[in-house]
């Protein structure tokens, strides 16, 4: 699984495999110890503020609030012209303490070429409404939540800014209701660490 041109694949193996476990256990008993040696930015994940902030916060320090249980609001982007999604797509939505995932169908060009290239993508505004809204976390189905044409990454800066956890690279949002279902999103405790 590639998630990023560049970035290696994940590598899966058996650190103890069943067949060596027996010579460990008792007649009979075995286990299977799996290994993966990955990239932390590698499938669908979440960025906590430490991705952007040194002093952020980490894996480890995300309360368990921001990232479970969250009612969450699904923004329909599919429809509007161009790749940039600006504030206008949230306007009249009760944000407050919610999961904010967006939807712009991007996620249909998983695993081929074109994923990589012209991806839609969140404003500037967009991320200081979504902020100053009080979103609490924020989901997109597209290759990056900023253009990645712009190296300033104006939206990780605010959202992480604030404290507000981003997910992106998912997928399946056409499932979801507009409004009302449970989030949940809770990466592995880490310290130091930004991503998983």
């Amino acid at each position: 699984m590639v998630t990023y041109k560049g970035v290696p694949a994940p590598i899966l193996c058996d650190f103890l495999s069943r067949e060596q476990s027996r010579a460990v256990y008792a007649e009979g008993v075995e286990f299977h110890i799996g290994r993966i040696d990955m990239v932390a930015n590698t499938g669908t994940y979440v960025d906590s503020p430490f991705h952007r902030y040194a002093g952020g916060k980490d894996l480890a320090a995300l309360p368990l609030e921001s990232l479970a249980d969250l009612e969450s609001v699904v923004v329909e982007a599919r429809d509007r012209s161009g790749r940039a999604i600006d504030e206008g797509a949230f306007e009249g939505l009760d944000l407050a303490g919610k999961a904010v995932l967006v939807r712009t169908g991007w996620s249909d060009h998983w695993r081929t070429d074109r994923y990589f290239e012209g991806h839609p993508f969140l404003t500037q505004g967009a991320a200081r409404l979504l902020a100053g809204a009080g979103a609490a976390f924020v989901g997109v189905d597209t290759y990056n939540i900023d253009d990645t044409a712009d190296p300033t990454r104006p939206v990780h800066s605010i959202l992480l800014g604030a404290d507000i956890p981003i997910c992106e690279h998912m997928t399946g949002l056409e499932r979801l209701p507009a409004a009302g279902a449970r989030f949940f999103a809770v990466p592995v405790k880490v310290r130091a660490f930004g991503t998983f």
